[in-house]
């Protein structure tokens, strides 16, 4: 099977695109194999080209441990990229279905390459009126701040991002009553009302170098918290996203293009 392995800041991806997966029903064994760091190909989840009926194509997600996410800000740009690339999508603005609805990327392109890819990420869901809580972990408090960003979030305010603490704390909180689905968890410092610094302790992944959807939980958490503006730029470590929320609630996402590490084939 023919696939390509990409990745945006760090979070990586295999992409797979064959005919054969329409008709695969164990995905969840399938990731596991090939996102083996050391006996597969290695990567954070695979992401899966298939047909759609409600947009131009269909992209599933597998985490790393096997488990479905509904969304992946990194991933969705890193789809889109492949798809536009590889011919299956000629337009600069489409749309793709995934499990939290359907979402249009848009792309740049300049000198003849995309440069950078904006995504509508919707409208963050706030599913309880007590958004902020506190949450005790190994005898301290913490106060996160909980939406549906395309997936679940968590959002905590720090002054210092340690992943010894994210480490250690990160699967704690992912797997607390609160959640029973498990949560994403973002640990977020805030430099300037229009720059932030973000690690997240991905559900299903562990601690990951960069979570597109967690940068807008992040930016809307310290909007609504009154420790930044709408419009942020969030630092991930190994590059930056650009966040929007506008007063119309839509969440945009805008990075730089993803990056292909290498093609191949590989045996199943």
């Amino acid at each position: 099977m023919r696939f390509l392995k990409i990745h945006s800041f760090g979070n990586d991806f295999i992409i797979l695109n064959d005919p054969s997966l329409t008709s695969k029903k164990n995905f969840s064994e399938l990731a596991k194999k090939l996102c083996h760091r050391h006996m597969g190909i290695g990567a954070d989840g695979i992401l899966i080209v298939l047909p759609s009926n409600k947009a131009n194509v269909r992209m599933r997600i597998i985490n790393s441990d096997g488990s479905e996410a509904k969304m992946c800000g990194n991933g969705i740009r890193c789809f889109a990229k492949y798809l536009f690339e590889h011919n299956i999508i000629s337009k600069k603005k489409f749309t793709i279905e995934t499990l939290a609805g359907i979402i249009e990327p848009e792309i740049t392109i300049r000198d003849n390459k995309i440069s950078s890819i904006k995504v509508n990420m919707g409208n963050p869901v706030f599913k309880t009126k007590k958004v902020c809580r506190p949450i005790n972990i190994l005898g301290k408090d913490y106060q996160i701040t909980s939406m549906l960003m395309g997936a679940t979030h968590a959002v905590i305010f720090v002054d210092t991002l340690s992943k010894k603490e994210i480490i250690k704390i990160g699967p704690l909180i992912e797997n607390h009553k609160l959640f029973p689905q498990k949560t994403n968890v973002n640990f977020v410092k805030v430099e300037t009302p229009s720059k932030i610094k973000l690690l997240t302790w991905e559900r299903g992944v562990g601690l990951s170098m960069a979570c597109g959807t967690g940068a807008c939980a992040s930016v809307v958490a310290a909007c609504i918290n009154n420790k930044t503006g709408r419009d942020v730029t969030v630092h991930l470590g190994a590059g930056n996203l650009f966040i929007e929320w506008d007063k119309s609630n839509n969440v945009y996402m805008t990075g730089f293009s993803p990056e292909n590490i290498c093609e191949g084939e590989v045996l199943l």
